[in-house]
């Protein structure tokens, strides 16, 4: 049996019919509103947006425009690499901003050229987005743009002037001291970092978190080496440090760096973590697999695209109100089998229990 003309209806998605009922126009009238076509005085278009917004009609783009002044999109700077750091992060973004009721616009960058910053920038503002995401880490320099929506600088300071700007950290200099301290506190006397390019502001807060640290110990800060995020660059450090025998922990400032430092250790007879303690940075499930399992500390990826979108969305949607306050994000070490307290150590426990 056919059901009623009246279950029909009720069960049944709103209608544009639906909506020019509500509104008291005609389905032409409705038609024309939500397309934003002329010829329609201002009253009758904002009955018709009214209905539509009691009904829950699926708005298109036009008319949500004309609803509430913005394009329901947010862009996104973001690093043309495809680094685990930077796509978790982009990840998460795109995850967050969708969750916002939000689309996604993405303009990936060259290396850290401002040009490129700039233009990108400019792309996302000629497409009438409504708030602008910086997940760039290597700006340098002036970038040119001065942007009327509200920006969020997502794990870097601001680059340029904006209407109102929200900086959001990762917390890599907590991270950093972390790693850092949890080598001190398996009893090493100081701890060696394998820092990233000089270039990266993520490069700048693990390198002062690892300094913080080693401060706070009155531990002794050895000299810095640089890497490229790489392993290659990882072995190359580790090839030189496996002559000193008085290295006994090293923090890399990535993961990737720490597997390439773990295996020119182990090539030069170094063992790890017997002899050599290393900890990464980042939190790649991938390294949790290799022999030894890696320690690093993980990146809160999640947590800081959500918060920074959540503040970027209030920026936007509230622009006359104070920001709410930002919960740091968490620090999460994640021990396992490259971390060993060091040999001196390890030999007078072998002593007490002989």
């Amino acid at each position: 049996m056919a059901p009623a003309m009246g279950e029909n209806e009720s069960s049944s998605a709103p209608r544009s019919a639906d909506v020019a009922r509500l509104a008291g126009v005609s389905r032409k009238t409705v038609s024309r509103v939500l397309n934003n076509e002329p010829y329609v005085s201002d009253a009758a278009r904002r009955k018709v947006l009214a209905a539509a917004e009691e009904l829950g009609y699926r708005l298109n783009q036009a008319a949500r425009t004309l609803v509430s002044g913005r394009t329901g999109s947010i862009g996104v700077v973001a690093l043309g690499t495809v680094g685990f750091g930077t796509a978790s992060l982009l990840v998460h973004i795109e995850r967050a901003v969708r969750d916002a009721g939000y689309a996604l616009r993405v303009v990936n960058t060259p290396d850290g050229d401002p040009v490129g910053i700039a233009g990108a920038v400019e792309s996302l503002l000629e497409q009438g987005v409504d708030g602008v995401v910086v997940s760039e880490p290597i700006v340098e320099g002036d970038v040119g743009v001065r942007v009327d929506v509200p920006v969020l600088f997502l794990g870097a300071p601001p680059a340029f002037s904006a209407v109102r700007t929200v900086t959001m950290g990762v917390g890599a200099h907590a991270l950093a001291r972390a790693a850092t301290e949890h080598l001190l506190d398996l009893g090493h006397a100081t701890v060696h970092h394998l820092a990233g390019p000089r270039r990266w502001y993520a490069t700048k807060d693990r390198i002062e978190g690892w300094r913080a640290a080693l401060a706070a110990r009155g531990a002794h800060e050895p000299p810095l080496l640089n890497g490229d995020w790489s392993p290659a660059s990882g072995y190359a450090a580790g090839y030189a440090l496996a002559s000193d025998t008085s290295v006994t922990a090293v923090f890399a400032a990535g993961d990737e760096m720490a597997i390439g430092l773990i295996h020119a250790l182990r090539d030069a007879g170094r063992r790890v973590p017997e002899d050599i303690s290393v900890v990464g940075f980042d939190g790649n499930p991938v390294f949790a697999y290799v022999s030894p399992p890696l320690t690093t500390v993980r990146q809160p990826f999640e947590a800081a695209a959500r918060e920074g979108i959540r503040l970027l969305v209030h920026a936007i949607e509230e622009p006359d109100t104070d920001l709410p306050p930002a919960s740091d994000p968490p620090v999460q070490l994640v021990v396992r089998g490259s971390t060993a307290p060091p040999p001196s150590h390890q030999d007078k426990t072998v002593r007490r229990n002989a």
